[in-house]
């Protein structure tokens, strides 16, 4: 493992237990703001090992030239053979660019929740930290590996893996989410701010092997498979 590229859209937003379970295996992350940082990266396959794409505010669907630019780049690593983990938001863009849909849920989901797992190996049940109003319908190559009553929380798609949930996260990103706005998204929810911060302090260790669980996954489903997300339609 020589080069991740870490793409995140807030500079509040870090790679957290997920970056230092890649640094862990050698590593050495390279870390992208967009749009504010400038164009994404090139992708360059004997010099980029993995990418990973974190959330944001934004929602696949917003109006944007750089959510349709981020989403071209996506088609692009699946065609370089650049293997894509993408949380939340970057699970809904994974999901769209391979042609899926990614549709408003009638409720946000919010806290510290448990998943139902197709392998508990691969992607253990939980619980993970869920901080999302969107839902992954993805296309029918996609391989379901973890749902619950809110919607699908993990697949993949040929060399990627899309996680609904958040297993980077831990208090002090956390904190920094509400901070910025987030405490409201929260509070509307009857949840507690000051506890969702305690909870996931308490919860760091336990978070912290499943995020290296979940980067063993990453690379284990990049392995397992030579083939290709399907291109999203017409694009």
């Amino acid at each position: 493992m020589k080069h991740v590229i870490v793409i995140r859209h807030h500079d509040v937003d870090s790679a957290g237990f997920i970056g230092a379970a890649f640094e862990a295996r050698g590593a050495e992350l390279a870390v992208h703001l967009f749009p504010d940082d400038g164009p994404l990266p090139a992708l360059v396959p004997d010099r980029v090992d993995h990418v990973v794409v974190l959330g944001a505010v934004s929602s696949v669907n917003d109006p944007g030239a750089w959510i349709a630019e981020e989403l071209a780049w996506l088609r692009r690593a699946d065609q370089a053979g650049v293997p894509v983990l993408g949380i939340c938001f970057g699970a809904q863009a994974l999901c769209a660019a391979a042609g899926g849909r990614v549709q408003a849920m009638q409720r946000k989901e919010i806290g510290w929740k448990m998943v139902d797992s197709v392998d508990h190996e691969l992607i253990p049940p939980g619980p993970w930290l869920e901080f999302h109003g969107d839902r992954c319908l993805p296309p029918a190559a996609a391989g379901v590996l973890a749902r619950n009553e809110a919607g699908l929380q993990a697949f993949s798609l040929g060399r990627h893996l899309a996680l609904q949930f958040h297993p980077e996260v831990d208090g002090a990103q956390l904190k920094g989410w509400l901070d910025a706005g987030g405490d409201r998204e929260v509070e509307q929810l009857g949840i507690d701010p000051c506890q969702f911060v305690a909870d996931t302090i308490r919860e760091e260790p336990a978070a912290r092997d499943r995020a290296d669980r979940l980067v063993a996954a990453a690379l284990h489903i990049a392995r397992r498979t030579s083939g290709h997300a399907p291109p999203a339609p017409g694009r």
